[in-house]
């Protein structure tokens, strides 16, 4: 293997091959990879990246990038052929601007990490996702991840300021912007978030930080109907100006995972479950009107009844019916899928969605939750004689709804490989062509994570 040959001469034993290269490099959290790449690099530096892109370039050898290894689309995954280039190494939190309230970090960092060092620097890292202890600020921006904090304070790419990334001929482009106005030509940084490593190889990010909150009160709330959730979810945006997080659960998935932790909440299931929660910012008894606030609910039959959680074990106890880990080991075969629909369609595409799935498998589990104050439902969809064909048959009678109801396919997992093929669903022959025309201009050659996406 020439360019394996060429790599190690250059970068030395930060390059791995055959038995050095571990199972982790295998697949993504999908579990569709199922082949190891013919390489390895962990490299430390932009430097060792840009140089390791030049050889692969010059030799049209394909290259995919790895990070935490979260993702549910695929696109992380290398077959045989390709040679990974893997973040792991390029570690690290460069600095914090308690002026500029920003985090210079390097892209292999955990977000968790990054939460932590920003908490103790006295700030909040906004950007929040359940894989946070093992998702990197890289495969964040890359993806474009959203997470449970998208309500108050945006999707990843509203808390990035700058970015230093690699292109595929090996060109570093460092553009670390700590100013939140900068109106100076093309906005380079939105190219590469949410590209999935198609376009460049993120390196180096300026990410924004807010004011940590004092306190934050949870409630989990029990509602009759989905037209009481829309309801009450403009109620809270009204009423609650620091609220932070809106989670709705349909009845049988709070129902699976409240039973699953064994979680006594309420007496009998309601039809829907909320999980909203309101950042503080001060500790002078907003805890009064916020109890106030779900009284007036209450009365008005809003909701049916609402618990307050009066320690963090009782919040963590809400949210762990919310994460819903228990189904990846108590389900078989497990597909999630992700989508987003205008917030008032989400009620009836859920109907119409577990109809269809129901109808094709018909001792199939269908359940769902989402955020839904970022239009963003997640579907759990398990059938215990599943298939190989499985997965593209329930994606193909779900994004057909999606397409009717004009909603997007992927609402923050990405596209990776298995969502590539119902990409039209969502985006004009117009879009697409763009797409590629865009990606031909940084990527001439095809190098970087070829066939995701596009």
């Amino acid at each position: 293997m020439p360019i394996v040959d060429d790599l190690k001469q250059a970068l030395g034993d930060i390059v791995l091959v055959g038995a050095e290269i571990g199972e982790r490099h295998r697949s993504d959290a999908s579990l569709t990879g199922k082949d190891l790449p013919k390489a390895v690099i962990r490299p430390t530096s932009s430097e060792e990246i840009a140089e390791a892109l030049r050889l692969c370039n010059a030799n049209g050898q394909a290259v995919v990038v790895q990070g935490g290894m979260t993702g549910l689309a695929g696109g992380a995954n290398a077959d045989g052929n390709a040679i990974v280039i893997s973040l792991e190494r390029l570690t690290g939190i460069e600095e914090i601007d308690p002026q500029a309230a920003t985090m210079t970090v390097r892209a292999g960092t955990p977000l968790e990490v990054a939460q932590r060092a920003a908490e103790d620097a006295g700030f909040l890292l906004p950007i929040d996702l359940g894989a946070r202890g093992s998702c990197q600020i890289g495969g964040n921006l890359a993806t474009n991840a959203g997470g449970i904090r998208v309500l108050r304070y945006g999707v990843t790419r509203d808390n990035v300021l700058g970015l230093e990334v690699v292109l595929a001929d090996g060109t570093v482009i460092t553009s670390l912007n700590k100013m939140i106005k900068n109106n100076t030509g093309y906005d380079l940084r939105q190219y590469f978030i949410g590209s999935e490593g198609t376009l460049g190889v993120i390196t180096r990010a300026v990410l924004r930080l807010r004011p940590l909150p004092a306190g934050r009160l949870t409630a989990l709330c029990a509602l009759e109907s989905y037209d009481n959730v829309v309801a009450f979810l403009a109620r809270c945006q009204r009423r609650l100006p620091g609220l932070s997080a809106f989670e709705a659960m349909w009845q049988n998935y709070f129902r699976f995972n409240a039973e699953a932790s064994k979680l006594k909440l309420f007496d009998d299931v309601p039809p829907f479950s909320v999980i909203i929660e309101q950042d503080l910012l001060s500790d002078d008894g907003d805890r009064d009107a916020f109890e106030a606030f779900l009284g007036e609910a209450l009365e008005e039959g809003i909701i049916n009844d609402a618990l307050i959680a009066q320690s963090e074990k009782e919040s963590r106890s809400f949210w762990s019916a919310r994460e819903g880990h228990a189904m990846d080991q108590l389900l078989p075969s497990l597909i999630n899928l992700d989508v987003s629909l205008p917030i008032g369609d989400i009620g009836r595409f859920a109907e119409d969605c577990s109809q269809a799935l129901s109808a094709r498998f018909p001792a199939a589990h269908v359940s769902f939750f989402g955020h839904v104050a970022d239009s963003n439902l997640h579907i759990a969809f398990s059938e215990a004689d599943s298939d190989a064909e499985t997965p593209h048959i329930v994606d193909g009678i779900v994004y057909e709804i999606v397409r009717r109801y004009r909603g997007s396919i992927s609402a923050e997992h990405g596209i990776g490989t298995l969502k590539r093929d119902f990409l039209d669903h969502s985006r004009s022959p117009a879009e697409l062509d763009l797409m590629h025309r865009i990606k031909h201009a940084l990527d001439p050659n095809g190098i970087l994570n070829p066939g995701k996406v596009l």
